[in-house]
């Protein structure tokens, strides 16, 4: 007893498992997926400082795994809580991986000989994975998972395997852990671009959304680095931006603003212009929020290189003979424009995690309009919910970026802490 339940190993739920492990308090960190790292494993830079996202996060997946104060469970989601603060009993499920985790080495060679090829979800659909992978290059544990859904079982894994840990069967497992505290860090989801249909996402192929473009543009992802037209393989010429694809949109019941779309756009914007001075990059927004340090240096960053900024929302894009070609009025001026990009790239919002409203009705915890998780109060105290000994971290209860979401993971930490405390001297 005196244990700390974290659920959800993104940033914020990685930093708040370290840092209550720091203490010297065993936290069980429960994560979905088969890999740690959250979204900010699939970005290239952070902003404002065009820093490695992964050299800041991977050395913290590392440590995950090497502390002896955290157990690690990927591939798990809670199935129910019961209990009070300082007393839960938090039931999970791990799905099989049909790979022995104690022998697997991580080295690859099933992944190779697989010859099944299919959507790669991490890779936002850019690129593709086998049917026997690993969601990362830099997964924690490092190790693979096999797709039974896609599996067509032609026994090349098996035979491949030095030693013999691709398993011909696995089954579902219940875990119950006793806990003084939970902090649930479950993420966010991207909008999906394809309820804004006069965009033409997944029907025009050379319309993406930021998170395609972040794995385009990775050095790491599925096309190395380079920016390229999915429709002939070319290097575009003149890439434009859409804000607020899902933001600030009360037809959607997203009435809010998503927090990061702005300097993540800032951000690509830079980096297209650095690997490609000659491009021709253009920003349509509604209102640039660059409300963090250094960002509105970072914007005008942009502005001197070169990004082009046109305040303004177009209205639909649409193909002829010319290519695509999509109608604006800059506001600034009342001009009307008409742009004629190589690539769109749609600026998509932040909504809850897909599972939220499930994991808030297991705990008892209310949600807020937009579906986030409710905290006691939007501004004096964002990490506390209604249920005493259960916390929020990350992007839980709002759309926040890195910096906020690893100190909001921090708070949600030093209030499980102390809670895990006053059960040990009890």
């Amino acid at each position: 007893m005196g244990d700390v339940v974290v659920i959800g190993a993104g940033v914020a739920g990685i930093q708040a498992a370290l840092d209550i492990a720091g203490h010297g308090i065993h936290v069980h960190l429960i994560e979905r997926e088969p890999s740690i790292g959250g979204h900010m494993a699939q970005l290239d830079k952070t902003f404002p400082t065009n820093d490695c996202s992964m050299c800041i996060l991977s050395p913290k997946m590392v440590d995950v795994q090497r502390n002896p104060y955290i157990t690690l469970y990927t591939c798990a989601e809670v199935e129910k809580i019961e209990g009070s603060v300082g007393n839960f009993s938090v039931t999970i499920k791990r799905y099989p991986r049909y790979i022995d985790e104690s022998t697997c080495n991580g080295c690859g060679d099933c992944i190779q000989i697989c010859p099944v090829e299919v959507y790669n979800r991490f890779d936002a659909g850019i690129g593709v994975r086998k049917a026997i992978y690993k969601p990362q290059p830099q997964s924690v544990p490092d190790i693979v998972i096999k797709d039974p859904d896609h599996c067509i079982e032609c026994g090349l894994c098996y035979d491949v395997c030095g030693p013999g840990s691709v398993l011909h069967e696995d089954a579902p497992k219940e875990i119950t852990i006793p806990a003084a505290s939970v902090v649930i860090s479950t993420g966010y989801s991207v909008f999906d671009a394809k309820n804004k249909p006069q965009f033409g996402h997944l029907l025009l192929p050379d319309v993406i959304t930021s998170l395609e473009l972040e794995r385009m543009i990775n050095a790491s992802g599925p096309t190395g680095g380079n920016i390229k037209r999915l429709s002939d393989g070319e290097i575009p010429r003149i890439i434009v931006f859409i804000q607020c694809v899902g933001s600030r949109d009360m037809t959607i019941n997203r009435p809010y603003c998503s927090c990061v779309c702005c300097m993540q756009a800032v951000k690509n914007a830079l980096l297209i212009k650095e690997k490609y001075p000659d491009s021709e990059v253009i920003i349509c927004y509604m209102d640039i929020r660059s409300y963090g340090k250094g960002y509105e240096e970072y914007y005008e960053r942009a502005k001197a290189l070169g990004v082009k900024f046109i305040r303004g929302m177009p209205s639909d894009v649409y193909t002829d003979n010319n290519g695509m070609t999509l109608q604006i009025e800059d506001s600034e001026t009342s001009e009307v424009l008409v742009l004629h990009p190589d690539l769109v790239v749609l600026s998509v919002g932040i909504g809850p995690a897909e599972k939220t409203g499930q994991i808030a009705e297991h705990f008892g915890i209310p949600l807020e309009d937009t579906g986030f998780v409710k905290p006691v109060h939007d501004a004096v105290d964002t990490v506390a919910t209604i249920r005493p000994g259960i916390y929020l971290a990350g992007t839980t209860t709002a759309p926040r970026d890195i910096p906020d979401s690893v100190a909001s993971g921090g708070s949600a930490a030093m209030r499980a802490y102390i809670d895990a405390i006053r059960t040990r001297s009890a």
